[in-house]
């Protein structure tokens, strides 16, 4: 016996997405935020210290920083790890 599945509304669809990124700390926020927002709090030295990676520690820059980390899914992993970290820490302390 063959069962027809019904198809979901694209309204339900889009609360279903909706409702995912309410739980990601990074929805609505661009790379390059992150990593401007990272340079600010650290510096580029501090923040080649904490993530060990050419772009923040040899002539760093913004461009050539999201041009690698665009490029390199474990690096972006890392920055992104480290400025929700960063983030927690703010409110964390009332900041």
């Amino acid at each position: 016996m063959l069962r027809l599945i019904p198809k979901s509304s694209g309204k339900e669809k889009f609360r279903r997405m909706n409702a995912q990124q309410t739980n990601n700390p990074l929805h609505g926020i661009t790379l390059e935020q992150i990593v401007n927002r990272l340079v600010d709090h650290f510096g580029w030295h501090e923040l080649g210290n904490r993530i060990d990676i050419r772009c923040f520690t040899s002539d760093p820059s913004i461009k050539s920083s999201l041009k690698f980390l665009r490029k390199t899914p474990w690096a972006r992993k890392k920055v992104e790890d480290l400025y929700i970290i960063t983030q927690n820490s703010f409110k964390n302390n009332g900041i």
